[in-house]
């Protein structure tokens, strides 16, 4: 901030310290706060290398390939 004459009314140096001490200081050790639940059927983003061949299986019938891949993911955990 600046006053009429030109001059700083505050210091940046003690806010910027200010700042870095409050982002930087201890919090006290208690339980975890809870996980947010997920939605029912929320998808997650997810990286995942496979080899060609499964991939190629998978894309051969077209868009959806993902969701189908998806399901067989899915139909193995529920064995």
């Amino acid at each position: 901030m600046s006053d009429m004459r030109g001059r700083r009314t505050s210091d940046p140096r003690k806010a910027a310290e200010a700042a870095f001490r409050a982002a930087t200081a201890r919090r006290p050790e208690g339980p975890a706060a809870p996980a947010a639940p997920a939605a029912p059927g929320a998808r997650e983003s997810v990286t995942l290398r496979i080899d060609s061949a499964v991939l190629e299986h998978f894309q051969k019938d077209g868009p959806g390939w993902q969701d189908r891949i998806n399901e067989a993911l899915k139909a193995l955990i529920a064995r």
